[in-house]
């Protein structure tokens, strides 16, 4: 029971750390603040209003029982009542109180007016809103009714607006305050994120410089040695292998002079074939581990680079494609135009029919290879993208391949924060899920 409550309220908790920083320092103001008007309203404005209403009410109360008695001169009641108590009264005669309109139950003046006027047994009809500071009251008497002008002062306290605007104005600039630092805080940590994320999908990133708190400044910090470090690596790594492949191209040259003069040509032929396939593998390798170290990012229209790469391809073969028009994407475009082209190469390696389709799911591009050829076994769908592997020894192209193309296209996808998923062509064939967040 307890997880599930749980479970349902982080549901309704905002997921990003600047709306959840918002909501621990708005909640307790707006509690506190409710609380105080909840107070204030009933022990104080309620109480207050309540004590002034009644007063009015006795006044009057008065006054007709004072009018009542006085036989003689009736007009010195009520201009006694209008000097002492500034309550304009006229007595119209031969005429009826006026039907009630819809009660304003939600009025604090008027319920409270309404209550103490029904307490005292007097008939009466009341208007708060026709004008702005007085209060139309009609009193029934005789045959007619008392004409009585109140100022609304009388019946409540000013003091309830300006504690409104002085209990509402500090939370509105206290709560602006907080945004305003809660943002400065939160950016480091965005910056942050989005450096990590650039990085993740091999972007250069020229300078990163910590901000913030002192904990996100050595997350920071400690993001900017690790990234300094990588990049050092990578770089070694490059140089490394710009050397091997200096070494190792002049030996394999000599071996190709000196096979040149051996007189038996089976074996020299043999041996050649040997010699052209570890250059090749030579290549293959240094190209997958070179794998975009120079190339920088750029913004390009990811349909229009997979229907100039079909294009290709499509003169003398069976490829249709289904795309969703304009799809922006930050990537290298070489590197994938080259992933591309290895799943094309690969599909109509082993295929006639290809469809290629590419859709659109919120933050990602879902890129689909289908074929109809034979297929691989499920058991091998994790060790093609493994280096120098190929299913088939025996297959007529072992000699063509090296095994690295898959490994290169899936390294090519990792460091664009993407992933490659294997499965059943509906063609019969083999299907490549392409997933890339943009």
């Amino acid at each position: 029971m307890f997880y599930g409550l749980n479970k349902f309220i982080k549901r309704l908790l905002p997921k990003q750390l600047f709306y959840r920083g918002l909501l621990i320092v708005a909640t307790p103001i707006i509690i506190l603040q409710i609380t105080i008007t909840i107070v204030f309203f009933d022990s104080l404005w309620i109480k207050t209003n309540k004590g002034m209403t009644r007063a009015l009410v006795s006044e009057i109360k008065t006054f007709l029982d004072a009018y009542e008695n006085e036989n003689t001169n009736k007009d010195f009641i009520i201009g006694l009542f209008k000097d002492n108590f500034d309550i304009n009264i006229k007595y119209e005669k031969n005429l009826l109180l006026p039907k009630h309109v819809s009660d304003r139950w939600f009025s604090p003046i008027d319920r409270t007016l309404r209550r103490e006027l029904k307490s005292r047994n007097i008939k009466y009809w009341f208007d708060t809103t026709s004008y702005k500071t007085l209060v139309d009251l009609k009193i029934g008497y005789g045959d007619g009714y008392f004409q009585i002008f109140v100022p609304k002062e009388r019946l409540t306290s000013s003091s309830a607006r300006i504690f409104a605007f002085w209990i509402t104005f500090p939370a509105i600039l206290v709560i602006s305050i907080a945004m305003i630092f809660l943002k400065n805080q939160t950016r480091p940590i965005r910056n942050l994120a989005e450096a990590s994320e650039r990085f993740g999908r091999g972007e250069e990133i020229k300078e990163f410089r910590p901000s913030g708190a002192l904990e996100i400044r050595k997350a920071g910090f400690e993001f900017d040695r690790m990234r300094k470090r990588i990049k050092r690596h990578l770089d070694q790594r490059s140089e490394m292998l710009s050397g091997i492949s200096h070494d190792l191209r002049t030996p394999l040259t000599r071996i190709k002079i000196q096979l040149a003069f051996i007189k038996d040509k089976k074996i020299s032929k043999e041996l050649s074939e040997d010699v052209d396939e570890m250059e090749k593998m030579l290549n293959e390798y240094l190209q997958f581990a070179k794998t975009g170290a120079k190339e920088k990012s750029k913004r390009f229209d990811l349909s229009n680079l997979i229907l100039n790469i079909i294009s290709k391809y499509n003169k003398d073969n069976d490829i249709k494609f289904e795309g969703i028009g304009v799809a922006k994407f930050e990537g290298r475009e070489d590197l994938l135009k080259r992933c591309f082209n290895n799943f094309l190469d690969n599909s109509l390696k082993y295929g006639k029919k290809i469809m290629v389709t590419l859709k659109k799911n919120r933050s990602l591009y879902i890129l689909t290879f289908e074929d109809d050829g034979p297929g691989i076994p499920v058991k091998e769908y994790n060790n093609v993208f493994r280096p120098f592997y190929k299913i088939d020894k025996g297959r007529s192209d072992s000699k063509n391949s090296v095994g690295l193309g898959m490994s290169i296209s899936s390294d090519i996808i990792k460091s664009h924060g993407g992933k490659v998923e294997l499965g059943k062509s509906k063609l019969g064939g083999l299907k490549i899920n392409i997933i890339l967040p943009f």
